[in-house]
């Protein structure tokens, strides 16, 4: 039988032994890691063992199985313990089960929109601006150019501080301002419907932003086989009718 390219299937090996150090220890030495060695077994103890056509498939600085966390603490081993253990990874989709997911947590909101219809001038603009999150909504000064412009509602105001919209992205749409009688009627809160904000968590397999541009790939599959699928139950029906 031909040997299998087993890159759905990779074999990992170990076996850990505690066993005296061969450090020079104190007496009185109470640390296992100076007392022992392999006191600790870590991921980057896990061995790939290549099967098959393994060895060329997998290999070069990039292409070698290894732990994606070397440094994560897998088991503490005493006098008498040992590890022998032999471990198959198996690749899979999340379709088949949700552990084969490289996302943790993926959530979506709109665009919190911000507008300030009528002018909020003084003390009222730095209480305006501690209604919403650093960042969101700035202080200025009205200037000149302002002042002029009638019907802007700055007639006059030239100097005066005045509250404006800077990062509508850091809004929590805690929508803390519309409990303030002083801005009733001065500000319009909504949502940007067609400006989505993503936030997408990595297990560790992909990056973040790399996983949603593959999800939209695996979308645009799924809409390019449901429309082939269509036409094709379409022109059953019309052969059909014929």
């Amino acid at each position: 039988m031909a040997p299998r390219i087993a890159s759905a299937e990779e074999v990992r090996k170990r076996k850990i032994e505690l066993h005296k150090g061969t450090q020079n220890a104190r007496p009185d030495e109470d640390d296992p890691t100076k007392l022992y060695n392999n006191a600790h077994v870590y991921a980057k103890d896990i061995v790939f063992e290549p099967v098959g056509r393994q060895a060329a498939f997998f290999s070069g600085p990039h292409g070698v199985i290894q732990p994606a966390y070397p440094d994560i603490l897998l088991a503490k081993l005493r006098p008498g313990q040992k590890i022998d253990i032999e471990m198959h990874c198996i690749k899979g989709i999340g379709q088949d089960h949700a552990k084969f997911s490289p996302v943790a947590t993926a959530s979506y909101r709109l665009l919190p929109d911000i507008q300030i219809t009528r002018p909020i001038l003084g003390n009222d603009a730095v209480k305006f601006a501690n209604c919403f999150p650093k960042g969101v909504i700035g202080i200025e000064q009205v200037t000149a150019e302002d002042a002029a412009q009638a019907g802007s509602g700055y007639e006059g105001q030239e100097g005066q501080k005045k509250a404006v919209v800077v990062d509508p992205f850091k809004d929590t749409v805690s929508r803390e301002c519309l409990r303030h009688e002083e801005f009733k009627g001065k500000v319009k809160l909504g949502r940007v419907r067609d400006h989505f904000i993503f936030n997408i968590e990595s297990v560790g397999q992909f990056n973040s932003d790399l996983l949603f541009l593959e999800s939209v790939k695996v979308l645009k599959l799924k809409c390019a086989r449901l429309k082939r699928n269509v036409a094709a139950l379409a022109d059953m029906t019309d052969t059909h009718l014929a």
